[in-house]
């Protein structure tokens, strides 16, 4: 079966910098585009970042471009989002996802405050 595992959230400054890691499995990483979704509290989930199954394609929500860095390693069979420059409203739980699946896993809580 499709599961992925998020790690790497937490609690940090506004102007920090986390790393989120996500470990996919069930399926063959390297033959999918993955992607990157946050949900903060009140508020629908939203695509954060996408990158195409080759690491091209890449593509960043308004609001964390600049700011944010997706990434993927095949070999691993892991996707990564680096996260600079973090602000109040970047708040949310951050959830790895298969591009166009509709099923979550837990994701990882980021908290961005003073």
């Amino acid at each position: 079966q499709v599961s992925f595992v998020e790690s790497g959230g937490g609690l940090v400054q506004p102007g920090g910098s986390l790393r989120l890691s996500c470990v996919a499995s069930g399926f063959t990483l390297r033959s999918y585009a993955m992607s990157w979704y946050r949900q903060a509290p009140g508020k629908e989930r939203e695509l954060v970042a996408l990158i195409g199954d080759n690491g091209g394609a890449i593509t960043y929500a308004n609001s964390v471009k600049g700011r944010f860095t997706i990434s993927r390693d095949n070999d691993k069979n892991t996707v990564a989002l680096q996260m600079n420059s973090l602000k109040p409203e970047d708040t949310a739980v951050y959830y790895c996802q298969r591009y166009g699946l509709d099923s979550w896993s837990q994701g990882t809580q980021v908290i961005v405050s003073s």
